[in-house]
């Protein structure tokens, strides 16, 4: 399911644009969304999902004008979405919050309803838990109860924004790849700051500054933003000045300090490899 976004422009009050004249093509698979904090990925997921109302341009998906009412239905008929701060009912269990959702959706067989949440707790690794209160679940297992709730409908195009943040390195994993085994033929559109979980389930991506796209492509491509920008320095003495410092590491009764610039950051640094961080930094000093 592609979606095809022209001119797209959000403004709230006081006029300044969360998103400005925003561009982008997004095809079926797995689809990054990149940015900072602020940079309006939140403003787009929630336009995409139908829950805001852009102030001007064109969104379609799948051929739907999101822009519409009949377009927002369509859209919502096909849709999973998870926000970055989903809303449970902790006296719950996770088998029941999900039974009450579906009925939402629509799922009014009783046996069909049952047989459908069993299979998503089962597709979440959560069949073991299923009857536990979600008061007592982690923050990993409630992203988990999420997803598990987006896919009730059998979705075309699967929405999640921010959903590692805060969990922990092995959450993180068993997130991400439950997101990369649930691409295919749908549509997963990932929006998060984290520039990790991208590189582990993403080809292609896009990135978000103040509104804007500012990057769209393959993530090897944003990598090879970074060549000829990534240094390694050891010193005993002050970090570098110029650049972003992207990590120091105790060597040698000093400091090697792995640094993005477009200049040696001092004269016996030692070009490196870069990865996609540093693409992303490479690409944000140009900005600015």
């Amino acid at each position: 399911m592609q979606i095809d976004i022209s001119g797209l422009t959000k403004r709230y009050k006081g006029g300044v644009p969360a998103l400005d004249r925003l561009d982008l093509v997004i095809p079926t698979g797995m689809f990054g969304l990149l940015g900072a904090n602020g940079a309006g990925k939140t403003t787009l997921m929630r336009i995409l999902a139908g829950l805001l109302r852009p102030s001007a341009g064109e969104v379609r998906i799948g051929g739907h004008d999101v822009t519409t009412r009949a377009g927002r239905l369509a859209i919502q008929r096909v849709l999973g979405y998870l926000p970055q701060d989903l809303g449970v009912y902790p006296d719950l269990t996770a088998r029941e919050f999900l039974d009450y959702v579906a009925l939402l959706k629509g799922i009014d067989d009783r046996s069909q309803r049952r047989r459908r949440v069993a299979e998503l707790l089962e597709v979440v690794a959560l069949t073991a838990d299923a009857d536990r209160r979600l008061r007592g679940y982690s923050g990993g297992m409630r992203r988990r109860v999420g997803i598990a709730q987006a896919l009730l409908a059998n979705p075309r195009l699967l929405i999640v924004d921010e959903p590692t943040a805060g969990l922990d390195p092995e959450e993180r994993i068993r997130f991400r790849t439950l997101l990369a085994q649930l691409a295919g033929d749908r549509t997963v559109l990932l929006s998060t700051h984290i520039v990790d979980d991208i590189a582990q389930t993403c080809r292609e991506l896009g990135v978000l500054a103040s509104g804007r796209l500012v990057f769209r492509g393959t993530v090897d491509e944003l990598v090879r933003r970074a060549e000829r920008h990534v240094w390694s320095v050891v010193t005993a003495g002050p970090a570098p000045s110029t650049g972003t410092v992207v990590s120091a590491v105790p060597h040698d009764g000093g400091v090697r300090y792995r640094v993005v610039s477009p200049a040696p950051p001092a004269p016996d640094a030692e070009p490196v490899d870069p990865n996609l961080e540093d693409g992303y930094l490479a690409l944000a000093q140009n900005q600015n």
